[in-house]
């Protein structure tokens, strides 16, 4: 993870849990956090990601042949930034798409590339919905699983990756991608935001969980699959105009 200043340790250092009372009213608000966090920025909020295909070039090398239609799930799909960009990359893609919040999957169902033969939407907490009421078991190439498990209480993430695990395929792939231990966001949190040990809530009563490398790897092993590749990815941000 990314090296800290002395600075940013001491912040780290001095914060403050936030009481018990409030953490489980946010666990047992959680969907209803998501939903209005949908209400009020509807489909604005994040931008449609097309980045996908570029940086998981397992999405192609997943078929066994040229013609093969892949069967993708995007678990904790939002409004569809990432499943309706791969829709339109992929003519021959079918897609299950499921998240926490009712409202977010309303917003997919309403896009204008939504089509039953190609995608099938619905409404799931992952950790406690079975999936297969959805998606027949063992029958999905590829998951991804972007920005989506560090919304989720810790003690429940092993839950999660078991539920999503069984309806992906025997050598079937688990794309991840999410916030990274010392990410900038984590450094921005104010005083009174932190749950637990790399564990946040923002303003609006959404929460991030921030991975280590290891952290993830006792993840993945607890529920029974394996990994292929765990790195972070570092980006550097340059203001242009200012000069830094």
């Amino acid at each position: 993870s990314r090296v800290l200043t002395q600075e940013e340790m001491d912040k780290l250092g001095a914060e403050v849990l936030v009481s018990d009372f409030k953490q489980i009213k946010l666990e047992e608000e959680a969907q209803k956090n998501w939903d209005l966090f949908y209400k009020r920025n509807t489909t604005n909020f994040f931008k449609d990601r097309h980045w996908t295909t570029r940086e998981f070039e397992e999405l192609k090398a997943c078929r066994e042949f040229a013609a093969q239609r892949l069967v993708l799930l995007e678990a904790g799909c939002g409004v569809g930034n990432c499943i309706f960009p791969l829709l339109e990359d992929d003519l021959t893609l079918f897609v299950y798409a499921c998240d926490f919040s009712p409202r977010a999957v309303e917003f997919v169902k309403k896009h204008p590339l939504y089509c039953p033969e190609r995608c099938c939407a619905f409404q799931c907490d992952l950790t406690k919905d079975d999936l297969r009421q959805h998606v027949p078991e063992g029958s999905v190439d590829v998951i991804t699983l972007i920005f989506v498990l560090s919304a989720v209480h810790p003690d429940k993430m092993t839950l999660v990756l078991q539920n999503i695990s069984r309806v992906l395929k025997p050598g079937g792939i688990l794309l991840f991608r999410d916030y990274g231990l010392h990410d900038h966001a984590m450094l921005r949190f104010k005083a009174g935001s932190k749950l637990g040990e790399n564990f946040y809530v923002r303003q609006d009563g959404t929460r991030s969980y921030f991975f280590s490398k290891d952290f993830l790897a006792k993840l993945v092993e607890e529920a029974g699959l394996q990994p292929v590749a765990n790195d972070y990815v570092l980006r550097e941000t340059v203001n242009k105009k200012e000069g830094l």
